[in-house]
């Protein structure tokens, strides 16, 4: 993700990645957020309900994997969870790279994207 938008996160939910500051030996967090920036909205909008519903959820590592949405956390109770797999299922839906709606593609590795994307990426692979 790119430098403003972890910025964002950062300023707009301290507490929520606290983490990001703390050394690779204590979390994955500080790796900071290893996802495009297409997912920038669905990040902000589950950061966003996580904190309204529980203030002592911790993040410790958001990243891509198997194209989809991986968000976990320390201190997340039953209702934090439901949001966190509805985001990550929604991730599946939503191009990683421009935020449009995408889908599941396998051109070599997993990723969602759009229709535009997806061809840029073939065309790229053919070079």
């Amino acid at each position: 993700m790119n430098k403003e938008h972890t910025e964002k996160l950062l300023k707009d939910f301290p507490d929520l990645y606290k983490q990001y500051y703390w050394p690779m030996q204590q979390t994955c967090m500080c790796w900071g957020f290893d996802i495009s920036d297409g997912w920038f909205k669905l990040i902000y909008d589950l950061s966003k309900n996580i904190v309204k519903i529980n203030p002592k959820c911790e993040a410790c590592q958001v990243k891509e994997k198997f194209g989809g949405l991986r968000f976990y956390v320390d201190h997340g109770d039953e209702v934090t969870h439901n949001l966190i797999s509805q985001a990550e299922d929604d991730s599946l839906k939503i191009c990683e790279v421009c935020g449009l709606p995408g889908e599941l593609n396998d051109i070599g590795w997993m990723s969602v994207k759009c229709e535009m994307h997806k061809k840029e990426t073939e065309h790229a692979k053919r070079k």
